[in-house]
């Protein structure tokens, strides 16, 4: 009987050890309507850190993923596996598949369109930065951003 107790005591301690902490993830799409031509492709990108835009080289994004246009200058994109916590999320319409925003004429003002959570238009004095455009996230869900062309 004493041998029974003690191998049941040290399976359950063993079990008890074993469980993993999992913690919960979600989905969140992001769409984009109203792109201007179904030329290029559509580039997202999810930021999880304050200061992490703008981010104009796309170089201090947490995810980053892109999407065809179909034919109704429509695009979207999933982002899976993301846990409990605040984003922001940026969109380009980079009609020429070069990975980055051009400019127009040398200026500060992009050429191709772009959109950032939260954001119905952008400007120097509505310059985006995370705390405006961030959301929680704490389902799975579903952000339509405004696309901008300037």
């Amino acid at each position: 009987m004493f041998k029974k107790t003690l191998i049941l005591l040290i399976a359950f301690t063993m079990l008890s050890f074993n469980r993993s902490t999992h913690e919960e993830t979600y989905s969140l799409t992001i769409k984009v309507e109203g792109l201007r031509n179904s030329n290029g492709e559509v580039l997202f990108a999810l930021y999880n850190k304050d200061g992490s835009i703008p981010d104009e080289k796309y170089e201090k994004y947490f995810k980053k993923g892109i999407s065809k246009i179909n034919d109704k200058g429509i695009a979207s994109f999933t982002f899976s596996n993301l846990p409990q916590g605040s984003y922001a999320a940026n969109v380009l319409h980079d009609e020429n598949k070069n990975g980055k925003i051009d400019k127009k004429f040398m200026l500060p003002i992009p050429k191709e369109g772009i959109g950032f959570s939260n954001y119905e238009s952008i400007g120097l004095s509505n310059r985006p930065n995370f705390p405006k455009a961030s959301f929680l996230v704490k389902s799975n869900m579903e952000k339509v951003i405004k696309i901008i062309y300037l």
